[in-house]
């Protein structure tokens, strides 16, 4: 459930004013520029993709977040390592983040209404602080090992067959919607 959100997102909020730098070849100054706005855009996103979830459900926004961060991931990662221009680099991590905001608006209470009210903060807690420390975690790591051995590409990969991998959590997750635990006692 945690495990390709999470990485996207540290993906292109954590690692990418690197990525910009040392790949894309920007400058200091431009790259945290545009990891600034799209970071302020970004944070405005997250109660709008929340509101539109209480209208069509949390697993239909989960399940675009992975079918769009499966399908986009490694073009985006790919077309930003040749872009030149600020705005173009600009546009594409919105648009990764803009899909990214499908998981990082809903995730905490999508978790919260998976279990009783009993268990909710260690049902929760333990699984999402394991899962961010493991991918979250090690996503700047393993991209700049991918990059030190030359093969970059390689990690734009490995965050796409992770988002793969929770869109198949999402897929066959019962829908929240109608099987909350949120208001068990």
């Amino acid at each position: 459930l945690t495990m390709g959100g999470t990485l996207a997102f540290y993906t292109y909020t954590t690692y990418m004013q690197k990525y910009l730098v040392n790949t894309v070849g920007m400058s200091i100054s431009d790259s945290t520029t545009i990891s600034a706005a799209t970071l302020f855009l970004f944070m405005c996103l997250q109660p709008l993709v929340g509101a539109l979830s209480d209208k069509v459900g949390r697993r239909p926004i989960l399940i675009a977040f992975g079918i769009l961060g499966t399908l986009f991931t490694v073009p985006i990662l790919t077309t930003l390592h040749t872009i030149q221009s600020w705005w173009g680099a600009f546009f594409l991590i919105m648009a990764a983040l803009i899909i990214v905001s499908g998981y990082t608006s809903i995730n905490a209470v999508v978790k919260a209404e998976l279990f009783p009210t009993e268990i909710r903060a260690l049902g929760v807690g333990l699984p999402y602080a394991l899962t961010v420390s493991i991918f979250g975690g090690t996503a700047e790591y393993i991209a700049l090992w991918f990059k030190s051995i030359g093969m970059e590409t390689g990690y734009y990969w490995y965050v796409t067959a992770c988002i793969a991998v929770s869109l198949v959590v999402y897929v066959t997750m019962k829908d929240t919607r109608k099987h909350s635990r949120i208001t068990t006692n």
